[in-house]
């Protein structure tokens, strides 16, 4: 058995990893179709953290950005063909802002106030 030290630090920052990145992608648009791929190992190497409230916070980042761009798929075309331009692109586009980037700022902003603990974890050699 080997000890592993996990900082408190280290912890935060993972907690925070996912938001930060999604809000990244989702403002800067061109991101968005990278991010949706690059997502799902970051995601799911998250999940797998040692620490309970990493993972809580990985989980509702993840609701969240999978949630909005899934709905994009279901309801992005008819926004986009309300005006069926540019605009109708930045509405579908708003509204997955609006999903991902206030919650999730809301989200490191909540992580940021826990009281976040060094831990030590044993594994398997």
């Amino acid at each position: 058995m080997a000890t592993h030290f996990i900082s408190g630090k280290s912890a935060l920052l993972s907690a925070r990893l996912f938001n930060m990145a999604s809000i990244v992608a989702t403002i800067i648009a061109p991101l968005l179709m990278i991010w949706i791929a690059a997502s799902i190992f970051m995601y799911a190497s998250i999940a797998h953290h040692p620490n309970e409230r990493t993972v809580y916070y990985n989980r509702w980042a993840g609701y969240r950005f999978y949630g909005g761009a899934g709905a994009m798929v279901v309801v992005g075309q008819p926004l986009y063909s309300v005006f069926n331009d540019w605009r109708g692109l930045v509405l579908a586009w708003s509204v997955l802002f609006l999903v991902v980037v206030p919650m999730g700022i809301v989200d490191m902003i909540r992580a940021g106030r826990e009281d976040w603990q060094d831990m030590t974890v044993e594994v398997d050699d």
